[in-house]
């Protein structure tokens, strides 16, 4: 349903190899309630109307997401300030000249110097992640103590290090070996590496969580999931079925399908199985099968490869105008040298500022597609699929003390999934079964 620190982990260093500023965006949660029955009260009030939530907590979510969203502009201004500043004040030049004395191997000088960069980096966006912990703790969103946290981020850089320095070495040496035509040859060099970090993006998950089958104390829920499974076709049997405990950390509700070919799976929070009821399991399994079933991943994949084509193009002339306009300035005399590559990141970064609404577009769109393929999955399996996604919308944002009525222009510009409020609106009044007819993915 949502995407959390797991996956931010994974997309942030797809981002980063991709020359941009590394973005942790931190997760949510609030404390967990005890588990509900399928007919209890609370799944009856839950799924009478769109979402909304009681004053007290009203006023919560309202201050809570103004705070995130103050933060999360402020991570994305940043990003390009602090990398523009570390250009202006000829803090990349000058530790480029200090690595250069490490060692006279460019390999050796390559790794301390893009190592060193990424380590700087991490710590320049360290104030904004922990201003934003510390409020996700006052609103009762995090319950992880700050030595989990302080482990959690180690294994992040820890990751991001191993995978992001060799890899730029990479891209820093196709712009030495082809100063013309460097950029297509990143942008080959970019699509298998996207594609490895969606393969072992499951696989990240046991290092921050514990993880088990689901099966292991669910085994009535998978049987029923399996029904699921049986109407969509998709090929996730019970043993790629999980179930993370993320209780230990935080208390929000989560579920989210991961990886591709033999890592593809299925993975649920305990928070989810512990407050849900299983009506509303069964369609946010829906939902998570229908991206693999509409080839959301397959299809995203092919509009980041076209996207990043034009992105790497444009880049790598705007990148080439500043060295020549600014570099003498900024100590970057060619676009070769280990400082004009952070020019060229910081050209990247720019485009991925401007064409984040975009790309949450699609992802909006995707999510929405999803919604519907989900409802309609469930019809027949459950008395009222309309109900069961409302409750579960529901559910969902109050968990993360969502705002009811976000405004537009943030929905548009931060959100890469449509608010919980129209996610509700939509499916309340989505029956495409009235009178006879059928769904949109589903024609029974």
């Amino acid at each position: 349903m949502r995407v959390r620190r797991m996956r931010r982990l994974v997309v942030s260093m797809a981002a980063m190899l991709a020359g941009m500023l590394p973005q942790m965006p931190a997760a949510r949660s609030q404390a967990t309630q005890a588990p509900e029955a399928p007919h209890s009260a609370a799944y009856s009030t839950r799924s009478q109307q769109a979402y909304t939530l009681p004053p007290d907590k009203l006023a919560k979510a309202i201050e809570l997401s103004r705070i995130r969203n103050i933060l999360s502009i402020t991570g994305l201004v940043w990003g390009l300030v602090f990398l523009w500043l570390m250009l202006a004040t000829r803090a990349w030049a000058e530790l480029e000249r200090r690595v250069e004395r490490i060692s006279s191997r460019r390999w050796v000088q390559g790794m301390a110097f893009f190592a060193a960069y990424l380590s700087i980096a991490t710590l320049a966006g360290m104030p904004l992640d922990w201003i934003s912990e510390l409020y996700e703790r006052k609103y009762g969103i995090s319950i992880e103590g700050w030595g989990s946290w302080l482990g959690d981020l180690g294994k992040a850089v820890g990751l991001t290090l191993a995978i992001g320095v060799p890899v730029m070495l990479l891209f820093h040496w196709i712009v030495r070996r082809a100063p013309r035509r460097y950029w297509l040859g990143a942008w080959v060099a970019t699509l298998p590496i996207l594609a490895l970090l969606t393969f072992i993006e499951p696989l990240v998950v046991p290092l921050f969580f514990k993880q088990e089958p689901l099966a292991k104390n669910h085994a009535a829920l998978v049987t029923r999931l399996e029904t699921v499974v049986a109407r969509t076709g998709i090929n996730i049997p019970p043993d790629r079925m999980y179930l993370v405990k993320a209780s230990a950390k935080f208390t929000g509700i989560n579920a989210f399908v991961a990886g591709m070919g033999a890592t593809k799976r299925y993975v649920m929070w305990d928070t989810a199985t512990d407050r849900l009821a299983d009506d509303e399991v069964l369609f946010i399994f829906g939902h998570e099968s229908g991206h693999y079933v509409l080839d959301h991943i397959a299809k995203g994949f092919a509009l980041s490869a076209v996207g990043l084509f034009f992105v790497y193009w444009g880049c790598a002339a705007l990148a080439g105008w500043m060295v020549r306009r600014f570099g003498a300035g900024w100590g970057a005399t060619e676009l070769a040298s280990r400082t004009g590559f952070m020019v060229l990141l910081f050209s990247i970064s720019m485009a991925s500022f401007l064409l984040g609404p975009l790309s949450n577009a699609v992802s909006r769109h995707f999510e929405h597609q999803a919604d519907v393929y989900g409802q309609e999955a469930i019809h027949g399996l459950v008395p009222d699929p309309g109900k069961t996604a409302v409750a579960a919308f529901n559910a969902l944002g109050e968990s993360w003390l969502d705002d009811p009525n976000p405004s537009p222009f943030i929905e548009f510009w931060l959100y890469d999934h449509p608010s919980e409020q129209h996610r509700a609106e939509f499916a309340a009044h989505y029956d495409p079964w009235k009178d006879g007819g059928h769904g949109k993915f589903f024609k029974n």
